[in-house]
């Protein structure tokens, strides 16, 4: 399948506490996988951080961007570009944030005390997006699902750390708010195990070109499994449901 694949879900060890692979060190991983891009996607300061709390903001800043710094320089002559974005949590209900930077991080150091309307003002005022990231996600610290169209521009519909029902029902909820889609592999460590990504109708330059993509629709949300592309539209186990939610539901 022809087009530009992406990887839109990627933690690395240095800013993300659950990460096992540095930035620099997924390179070559992701090129021999069939990827033509990467973003770096570490949870930030309110989620599962590895950055001290104890820093001030700029060197928090420094330490957070320190995955995707490296590995954009570890990059260089190599076939797979690598920009930036940010996983963002409130009550367990995460956000990719596509489209900011470090110069915007630093103006916004209040940002940990805003609600989610305002994180979200805040983050189309940069022309960015937030895409939330496996919405009915189940896991022990997750004590019920979180769902907030307001502040909802795109659904990650395909996760690959997710099972299938979870994806299914992120892809049914995509479907009732008529919201573009998303797919990411949501990736903490080596694996050969099936990932997922965008196959944009060609390459773009900045994470932005991305941001824009994603609200123009363009490009499919898709899994890759023993070198397959396959769009999620045409994987029946990932549109249908097998089950209901199985944590209560809080549409806010």
């Amino acid at each position: 399948m022809q087009g530009y694949l992406l990887e839109t879900h990627l933690h690395t060890s240095q800013a993300s506490a659950c990460g096992k692979v540095k930035g620099a060190d997924y390179i070559d991983y992701m090129i021999a996988k069939g990827f033509n891009g990467m973003v770096v996607t570490d949870h930030f300061f309110n989620g599962n951080s590895a950055v001290p709390a104890d820093l001030p903001w700029d060197k928090r800043v420094d330490w957070y961007m320190s995955g995707y710094e490296d590995a954009l320089a570890a990059s260089k002559g190599k076939p797979l570009d690598v920009f930036f974005g940010i996983e963002f949590n409130f009550d367990r209900d995460e956000y990719l944030i596509y489209g900011v930077d470090r110069k915007w991080l630093l103006e916004n150091d209040d940002i940990l005390e805003l609600s989610r309307k305002q994180v979200h003002e805040r983050v189309h005022e940069a022309g960015a997006i937030m895409v939330q990231a496996h919405p009915y996600r189940v896991r022990y610290y997750i004590s019920e699902i979180t769902l907030m169209p307001a502040v909802t521009d795109a659904i990650e519909i395909y996760n690959s750390a997710n099972p299938d029902n979870e994806n299914a029902l992120a892809y049914q909820y995509a479907l009732k708010l008529d919201v573009p889609v998303t797919a990411g592999s949501d990736i903490h460590y080596f694996n050969d195990d099936a990932m997922g990504g965008m196959l944009l109708p060609g390459r773009i330059s900045d994470i932005r070109e991305y941001s824009s993509m994603v609200m123009k629709r363009q490009g499919k949300a898709v899994r890759i499994f023993d070198g397959v592309i396959t769009p999620i539209e045409e994987l029946e186990e990932m549109k249908i449901p097998t089950a209901g939610p199985a944590l209560p539901v809080v549409d806010l």
